[in-house]
């Protein structure tokens, strides 16, 4: 049985909460067979929560920075779960030092970023992956499977969205996403990232686009230790900073492959907790999927009777690999942390069996190529070709 030892980098916030249970519990659900994980080094900015994240991950070492995590020779997996414009540098510097990566999304700043990136990973034969988890819900496995097999024939079009209303109240606080120098591409890169991370996954490369990215409310109160999903109450007496990136885009593209694409997503959309969809339309069929049911997908095919078509309801089940690790029966619904957990024990299973899976450092380097043209394009307001 190999065992992969763990550093989480940003440990104390959600994701890197997220992260570490996923590490310690995926074998309940896939055994040993594909190694285990041990997190032996927590790296965070709050004492606090990280003495109780060491009590949660028995042994670890609490450490101040990042360096001494990618320095520390115990260490296997550097998994970053920091602020986006970190995740350049700090991968990088584990690249260099010889480690295996695992890094939440966007992968980097621009795409020239990823680009250095994988190819440093591809030079040292390390394993990258990067934290799109939605596309690992075995339900898209179901849809690409279909997709695959021509039964909706040739794609034409692709429409996506995802939404949120963290934004939505124009008094909610400022928060570390909605600053331009720790997130420079905002909502693009945050949530947009999603939305792409499904159209590479199902449909391909895109190959150019027009984007308007916008920005809904300009400033915001500064509440100290605000944090994403908690309420707070206003005094009056805030200090108000400015919105330096995205709240929201609207994106038409098209594909490699020919098939255009029409994409939205936002941080605004007030009533809207979580709305992510996607519907691909083909020369013989469709597909459509919202996450609302999250373990369903609708299936049109014009190969049924005239009088009889419609779409269909596909509850996936116990007869896929994966959900039957989890589930014995259909409609039960797998949600993002089940999600995160096939994530980390795919991740787990790659270094052991030194075999990429997706998405690597490969996806993410076209994942920040969309996200660049779309920054560009919004800013130039035109199409923008994507190598």
């Amino acid at each position: 049985m190999d065992e992969v030892k763990v550093a989480v980098l940003g440990a104390s916030g959600w994701m890197g909460r997220v992260h570490t249970m996923a590490y310690q519990t995926f074998p309940h659900f896939f055994g040993t067979g594909g190694g285990t994980a041990r997190v032996v080094a927590l790296v965070g900015g709050k004492s606090a929560a990280l003495e109780d994240l060491a009590f949660r991950a028995p042994g670890a070492k609490i450490l101040q920075t990042w360096q001494e995590a990618v320095a520390d020779p115990d260490v296997d997996l550097i998994d970053i779960c920091l602020p986006d414009n970190l995740h350049y540098e700090v991968a990088k510097a584990a690249l260099l030092a010889g480690k295996h990566v695992f890094c939440e999304k966007p992968l980097a700043d621009t795409a020239a970023q990823a680009r250095e990136l994988a190819d440093i990973a591809g030079s040292k034969g390390l394993i990258t992956r990067v934290g799109h988890a939605f596309p690992r819900n075995p339900v898209h496995d179901r849809a690409k499977e279909i997709i695959e097999a021509g039964e909706i024939g040739e794609i034409k079009l692709f429409k996506g969205c995802q939404h949120v209303d963290m934004y939505g109240d124009p008094l909610a606080p400022y928060m570390w996403r909605a600053n331009g120098d720790l997130a420079p591409t905002g909502i693009v890169g945050d949530t947009g990232s999603h939305v792409f991370s499904f159209m590479e996954f199902l449909v391909g490369k895109v190959s150019t686009l027009i984007a308007d990215n916008y920005i809904v409310t300009h400033k915001r109160p500064v509440v100290e230790g605000a944090e994403l999903g908690a309420g707070t109450t206003l005094t009056g007496d805030e200090d108000w900073a400015d919105i330096t990136n995205p709240d929201g885009s609207n994106v038409l593209c098209n594909f490699a492959s020919g098939a255009r694409g029409m994409v939205d997503f936002s941080r605004v959309a007030t009533g809207r907790k979580f709305m992510q969809t996607y519907e691909i339309y083909g020369t013989r069929g469709s597909l459509s999927y919202t996450y609302d049911e999250v373990n369903r997908l609708r299936f049109y095919s014009n190969d049924d009777p005239i009088g009889r078509r419609g779409y269909r309801e596909i509850d996936v089940g116990p007869e896929h690999q994966t959900y039957g690790a989890f589930l014995p029966l259909p409609n039960f619904a797998l949600g993002y942390n089940e999600s995160k957990i096939i994530e980390v024990a795919e991740v787990i299973r790659s270094i052991v069996t030194k075999t990429p899976m997706w998405p690597t450092f490969e996806t993410g380097h076209h994942i920040c190529q969309i996200v660049d043209a779309c920054m560009e394009s919004s800013r130039l307001k035109r199409w923008v070709d994507i190598p």
